[in-house]
């Protein structure tokens, strides 16, 4: 290998590795894949991928000198479009059928490409999502439709963030304070009461910090013990900011529009429960911007994790049903890998959605600074702490079951 070769793969991997930081890859994957592609290429390489940093350290047998690079990063969030055609470029290129030039010249591309749903399907979806968050929790027909409009303004912020640093930066609380002061005005001005606090959550389902939580346990479980601790403090503080926000919200609510009681919605039918599923797995398709070719992959991968958790709720306790989730989906999700040749994270990630204890959490803190009980759960801490474990562990399991042919 000479030294022109060998700076054309470094900047190749140099490239793909930022790339799959920003599309929210885990540490442990994003370390491993960029392993296998280094050894490809006949290269010794150590990395180190925290949600914040990149160091990537490369040499060959017949080049003394290293080449370190350490790149300040942003946490990445989850674009399973432009993850799928990074990970089919990294594979055409070591098939043989592209050459580095190219690979690096598509991987420009690839980074420039606008989300394939557009802006306005997007917020359609961010609305569908919450109120289909809300169906699952037990609302009622008032608060699913609150919820959805609610879940609009959320998006609205987020577009926002885009555009403005300023914003960016303070999105969880500004977005969580507008949510919880418009959730006690619209219950002021209508003619029947809801429960404020379960359409403030089913709200801002898509800014909670549940998927985080997880990731982080399972890289902490593979003891990348940086990263770990660093996305689970991260996806605390998310929380603490949008729970603050919503808390100053309402209070500012209740002290122009009066003290409001919470009132139980009516329990629906079942069916609305498997209605809110569809409909949370549609919205989550382009939330998550996932390719139209894998779509029905990901919605089977939603149906699959919670069907199999609720079923086996019925005869296990404390929340272990989620194991039993997380086992399902992680052998389904390693099966899409071997089959179509992706990344089992594109459907992993959208059956995780169901399954992830962000709102209990969430729930959790609620009850413990207010004394309020968004709905009734008996040992909230306790359950979520299981579940948590529990889908670790279940896709843990499913590893050795049916391992992944990719470690993305």
């Amino acid at each position: 290998m000479d030294k022109l070769e060998f700076i054309q793969i470094r900047r190749f991997i140099l490239r793909l590795g930022k790339m799959l930081h920003k599309y929210g890859s885990p540490s442990f994957r994003l370390e491993a894949y960029l392993t296998e592609i280094a050894t490809h290429f006949g290269l010794h390489a150590s990395f180190n991928s925290t949600p914040t940093t990149l160091t990537i350290v490369l040499w060959s047998d017949h080049h003394e000198d290293e080449y370190n690079h350490s790149a300040r990063m942003q946490p990445g969030e989850l674009d399973m479009n432009s993850l799928s055609r990074t990970d089919e470029l990294a594979f055409e290129l070591l098939s043989g059928k592209i050459s580095l030039a190219e690979a690096n010249t598509q991987l420009v591309e690839i980074e420039a490409m606008p989300s394939p749903y557009g802006k306005s399907l997007t917020g359609v979806a961010f609305s569908m999502s919450t109120s289909a968050f809300s169906m699952l929790m037990g609302a009622g027909w008032s608060e699913i439709i609150y919820s959805g409009l609610l879940g609009g303004m959320v998006y609205f912020w987020t577009l926002w963030a885009l555009r403005s640093k300023r914003v960016n930066l303070m999105l969880e609380p500004v977005a969580s304070f507008t949510v919880g002061f418009g959730a006690c005005a619209i219950n002021h001005y209508s003619s029947s009461g809801f429960n404020i606090w379960l359409i403030i959550l089913s709200s801002l389902i898509i800014l909670v910090p549940g998927l985080s939580l997880t990731m982080g346990l399972a890289e902490l479980s593979s003891r990348n013990m940086v990263s770990g601790t660093s996305r689970v403090m991260d996806a605390i503080m998310q929380l603490f900011k949008l729970y603050f926000g919503a808390f100053l919200g309402v209070s500012l609510g209740y002290q122009l529009f009066g003290q409001q009681e919470l009132a139980m919605a009516a329990t629906l039918p079942f069916w609305v429960n498997w209605m809110g599923v569809l409909m949370l797995s549609v919205g989550l398709v382009a939330i998550f911007r996932t390719r139209i070719k894998h779509v029905p992959w990901a919605i089977a991968s939603t149906f699959i994790a919670y069907g199999v958790s609720t079923w086996s709720s019925g005869f296990l306790e404390n929340g272990l049903g989620a194991f039993v989730g997380a086992f399902a989906l992680g052998v389904f999700a390693n099966l899409f890998s071997r089959i179509v040749n992706a990344p089992s994270t594109i459907v992993a990630m959208h059956g995780l959605i169901v399954l992830v204890p962000g709102s209990k959490t969430y729930i959790g803190l609620n009850s413990f600074i207010s004394g309020q009980d968004i709905i009734k759960v008996d040992h909230i801490g306790q359950e979520t702490f299981l579940i948590l474990m529990s889908l670790v562990a279940g896709l843990i399991f499913a590893n050795v079951v049916m391992p992944t042919r990719k470690a993305l």
